[in-house]
């Protein structure tokens, strides 16, 4: 059933795809069994380096970044061994960031890439550091959207 097709006291659902009661409570499309397709996804493995030179209390030091590691690849790459051989589509495929590393790191997952849609960042042992100072530098310099 399309938006073609006329019900009486029915409209149509874009969720559902097809004429509903009126005012029917839909929020989700239901799953299919499909894998979605890679073919516009960088994918990013990052590591961060700190050191714990300053005591933030008796027991405690802070940890700052001071290197941030990232390989790369898509799928025109993700079969390639090497990488340390660029990819044609994804570009250099190790890079390493030391003044400003998390916010290195989160300008270079933010460049334009007219190929991709979306980068998925995944941390080497994401724990506490990894994953938080991401996170903290992702919220902290994420303006509106729209």
């Amino acid at each position: 059933m399309t938006k073609k097709n006329h019900e009486c006291f029915k409209s149509f659902c874009e969720n559902c795809n097809k004429n509903m009661e009126i005012n029917h409570l839909c929020y989700m499309q239901p799953l299919t069994n499909e894998v979605p397709s890679a073919d516009n996804v960088l994918f990013v493995f990052y590591d961060f380096e700190t050191s714990q030179d300053t005591k933030i209390s008796e027991t405690a030091k802070l940890h700052v970044p001071i290197l941030v590691c990232l390989q790369q690849f898509c799928t025109a790459c993700e079969m390639q061994d090497d990488y340390e051989q660029d990819c044609a589509r994804c570009g250099k495929r190790q890079h390493s960031f030391f003044e400003d590393s998390v916010g290195d790191l989160l300008s270079y997952l933010c460049e334009p890439r007219p190929w991709c849609k979306k980068v998925v960042a995944i941390a080497h042992n994401a724990k506490a550091f990894d994953d938080n100072s991401y996170c903290i530098g992702l919220f902290f310099s994420s303006g509106p959207t729209n």
